[in-house]
Order: structure tokens, then C-alpha cells, then sequence
């Protein structure tokens, strides 16, 4: 009697099943939705990362919004000028001329190199300790070295060392998800060919950034002097650098008391 049960019971759930699997077949067929064979095409050519870093929440949407004009090809970063030029070449259109970029972190002020203001032992995220007094640093735009450009890097391209922030040009691929998230706006999306940077932010003033950072900019401006090209300038206590006028010359690194400015790989 029992055995009767049972494979009544396996015969009903298999009825059950065989109808549930008809109404399913059946509604996917009536609320099918046609793809435009470009999305697909443009989906392939991007990096597949998923990061956001083209503004949109991830690769399938980015991709509607090319095929929909309403976004550049250019606009995944991580798959570079490769990707652009397939998205090009898919939408009809120019890519124009694309150059790699880089994410630059603009600081050397690490543990012992930069001035602690006191000692911090909150919530390990630099935007958290950003709020906090004014900070941990008496450089108000240092490096706290908490990982927050870390956690969002989805291509393991930034590390930390003696408590500062080193980005690996080899596995960048400018996806500005650390530049969004950088609290002290540290770091940059450069072009590649951009290598001498200017590694300070501190606008403080020449005396407060001298006693803050072994490294600090104190708008002494000999770098501005020394540049023939008229490629640096300073402005609001800051040396600042026009990638389009820079022919590395390196004067300004030559110059530079404080080795503020550096020539990156």
C-alpha cells in the first residue's frame, strides 16, 4: 500500500513538473526579447570586469548604451584603446586617438615620511579617518594607508607599502575606481606617457607642508623657473604639471628641494 503511494506520488510530481516545464517553455517563447546582434558584438569586446568604471552598472548596460549612442566606445577603460577600436570598428564610428592611461597616486608621505597628528585606531577606511579631526596627518591631503583604493581594485594593481599606496602600472587599467574613492584625492588618471609627477597635494602653505612631509611641495616654485616649455606652474601653494606641454625633460625633478616631483615607470 505504501509502494502504491509513493509512486503515485512520483507520477503526480512528475506530471506537475512536465506541466510547470510547458507554462515556462511556453512564456519564454511570448516574452521573448530580441537582442540587436550589436550589443552582443560590443559585449564581447569589452573587458568583462564589471568594475563601473565606464559609469554604468556594468558591462551589459554599458553595452546597450553604445548601441544606443548614449555611450562613448571609449568609455571601458579597462579594456583600453584594443577594446575602443573593436567598439569602433562594430558602431561605424572613429575611436579617435586614444591614448593608455594610468592611475597615478600623487603622495610619498608613508609611515615616518609624513607627520602623524595623533594616533588613529578607528574603523580601517580612509574616508572614516578623513573625518575625523582633520584627519591623522598634519597634511591634510596625505595618504592615511587605511586601503580603501585597495578594496574597490578589482585587478589587484594597488598595494601598500610602509603605509603608502603603490599602483602597478602593469596591472592598472585605469578603471578610476581608486580615483573615486580616494577621500584625499590623491590619485590620477594620467596619460602613460605622463611618467614625471608631481607627488604632493598639500595646499596648506610652505610652512605648515614643510614640518607636515619630508616630501611636501613648498611652492618655492624653482621647478617653474627651470621648465622652458612652460609645462609647470604654481598655483595655490601647489606645483602642477600640463601633460600636453611636458616633454620629460626632467628639469623640474632636477630642481625640486623637496623631490617632490618624481619620474614614474
Amino acid at each position: 500500500m505504501n509502494f502504491t503511494l509513493i509512486l503515485e506520488g512520483i507520477a503526480v510530481l512528475g506530471a506537475m513538473g512536465a506541466i510547470f516545464g510547458a507554462l515556462l517553455a511556453f512564456a519564454a517563447k511570448i516574452f521573448h526579447v530580441e537582442v540587436d546582434p550589436k550589443q552582443e558584438a560590443v559585449r564581447e569586446c569589452l573587458a568583462g570586469a564589471n568594475c563601473g568604471g565606464c559609469g554604468y552598472p556594468g558591462c551589459d548596460a554599458f553595452s546597450v548604451a553604445v548601441v544606443a549612442g548614449q555611450a562613448p566606445v571609449t568609455g571601458c577603460t579597462p579594456g583600453g584603446v584594443k577594446s575602443a577600436e573593436a567598439l569602433a570598428d562594430i558602431m561605424g564610428v572613429s575611436s579617435g586617438d586614444l591614448e593608455p592611461m594610468v592611475a597615478r597616486i600623487r603622495c610619498q608621505g608613508g609611515c615616518g615620511i609624513s607627520v602623524d597628528r595623533y594616533e588613529y585606531t578607528g574603523l580601517k577606511s580612509c574616508r572614516h579617518a578623513a573625518g575625523l579631526a582633520g584627519g591623522p596627518k598634519v597634511c591634510s591631503s596625505a595618504c592615511y594607508g587605511l586601503g580603501d583604493c585597495q578594496r574597490v581594485c578589482q585587478f589587484g594593481a594597488t598595494s601598500f607599502v610602509n603605509g603608502l599606496c603603490v599602483i602597478d602600472p602593469e596591472k592598472c587599467t585605469a578603471c578610476g575606481m581608486c580615483v573615486a574613492d580616494c577621500p584625499n584625492s590623491l590619485i590620477k588618471l594620467l596619460p602613460q606617457a605622463a611618467s614625471v609627477t608631481v607627488r604632493c597635494r598639500n595646499t596648506q602653505g610652505p610652512k605648515i607642508a614643510n614640518g607636515a612631509c619630508e616630501f611636501a611641495c613648498i611652492s618655492c616654485k624653482r621647478c617653474e623657473k627651470a621648465c622652458e616649455y612652460d609645462a609647470i606652474h604654481v598655483t595655490n601653494f601647489l606645483a602642477e604639471i600640463d601633460p600636453a606641454k611636458c616633454t620629460l625633460c626632467q628639469a623640474c625633478v632636477a630642481v625640486c628641494p623637496k623631490k617632490c616631483i618624481t619620474v614614474s615607470a
